[in-house]
């Protein structure tokens, strides 16, 4: 079993920073990706960011010049840095591992709301 307990979400205004942190304990296997996926209202769960174990990184097109993922591989942490924030940045933002075999596991996820 994998726990994941995230971080760092809140209210920003347009234009704003804030910073996602994700802790990841338990039986954690080598060679995992972690990563951040996030849920509007009346939306479909979408990827955020993700990052491999080598540090490869893959970002949402919306995001792409703004977030930046980072991961910590000693601490099992996965960070989520993001920048000049919208409106339709507003979600509950998930934080998720994915080990060599078996199905993903998810945070609780944190609530970030950017208003106008």
């Amino acid at each position: 079993q994998v726990q994941l307990a995230e971080s760092g979400g809140g209210l920003v205004q347009f234009g704003g920073s804030l910073r996602l942190s994700c802790a990841a304990s338990g039986t954690i296997l080598r060679f995992n990706s972690m990563g951040w996926y996030r849920q509007a209202p009346g939306k479909a769960r979408e990827l955020v960011a993700v990052i491999s174990y080598a540090g490869i990184t893959n970002y949402a097109d919306s995001v792409k010049g703004r977030f930046i993922i980072s991961r910590e591989i000693p601490k099992n942490t996965v960070n989520l840095q993001m920048i000049s924030l919208k409106p339709e940045d507003t979600a509950v933002y998930y934080c998720g591992i994915w080990l060599p075999r078996g199905d993903p596991y998810w945070g609780q996820g944190t609530q970030v709301t950017v208003s106008s």
